[in-house]
């Protein structure tokens, strides 16, 4: 029985205060679905950022004059900060130079007079962008090799985007998370202080505390609850219709990311908004005089 009446007060208190709720279920609507919205691009980002990685190579030219090169491949690939090793062979260096030197016929015709300054090469993958210059430098060392080429600048901004957008994306979403939590706690506080003549009432027919407060902390579950469901429901129609619209991006632009990916933050994103509302709810039933004895 007191069961059903702590749900019945509790939306009896979200009908009677119908705007101010809207406006609470707004506020975490706006927060979350910037914060969900914000981790979608930046599991977009980060798709992209390590399909981008994995075409990053250091490139070793090996010696026409030596000949242990799987030895030098297996030594290189036992480094701890290699993933892996590729060995492209004369023929297969020659046959990639055709592609990527086929809108420049002046060096196309070079290489085709002479084949043989396209030498075999290593091309080294990093387990992290981090050691690149490790690898490079070990790699400059190494016998059977007579040059690297790297491309420093390149690596240098991936790694930049990669990080700076991991501490933005997080940043961002505990500064949205706290902002959700201090618009619910006003909400209630209004709640209660719509109410005060009832509570204080209640208090002195003998009802207890958590009595009086369980309907506004239900109250609070339900706006994060309510506001979070929007704002995954939004994040995931907005996602799939730009992922549809701009299905005709650049080759090396990627915008699908896992289903899965979604599922799992959109469960989290609605359970956030419901520990949102305990923890506003909490902080305005701890400071007002109304809802205690």
């Amino acid at each position: 029985m007191r069961i059903a009446y702590v749900l019945n007060e509790a939306f009896n208190n979200i009908r009677r205060n119908g705007l101010v709720v809207l406006g609470a279920v707004l506020a975490v609507f706006v927060s979350l679905f910037l914060t969900f919205g914000t981790l979608i691009f930046g599991e977009i980002a980060r798709v992209n950022t390590e399909r981008w990685q994995e075409d990053v190579r250091v490139i070793g030219f090996i010696r026409t004059d030596f000949r242990d090169v799987e030895g030098l491949r297996v030594e290189i690939e036992s480094w701890e900060e290699v993933e892996a090793v590729i060995y492209y062979s004369p023929a297969e260096a020659l046959e990639e130079a055709r592609v990527l030197f086929k809108d420049d016929p002046r060096q196309l015709q070079i290489i085709e007079d002479d084949p043989s300054i396209i030498p075999a090469s290593l091309r080294v993958r990093p387990v992290d962008l981090n050691d690149y210059d490790t690898i490079k430098q070990r790699l400059t060392n190494s016998p059977g090799v007579s040059d690297v080429i790297s491309a420093d600048e390149a690596v240098q901004q991936i790694a930049a985007i990669r990080d700076g957008l991991r501490v933005f994306f997080w940043v961002l979403a505990i500064a949205l998370g706290v902002a959700a939590v201090a618009l619910i706690a006003n909400t209630i506080h209004m709640a209660i202080y719509a109410r005060r003549e009832e509570l204080e009432i209640m208090h002195l027919v003998g009802a207890s505390n958590w009595f009086v407060r369980t309907p506004f902390l239900i109250e609070g579950v339900v706006e994060g609850v309510l506001g979070s469901g929007i704002a995954v429901a939004t994040g995931i129609g907005l996602y799939n219709l730009a992922r549809d619209r701009l299905a005709d991006l650049p080759e090396f632009i990627n915008l699908t990311i896992d289903n899965a990916f979604l599922l799992r933050w959109g469960l989290l994103m609605i359970g956030f908004g419901a520990i949102v509302g305990i923890i506003g709810s909490g902080i305005s039933l701890a400071v007002h005089k109304y809802v205690r004895t």
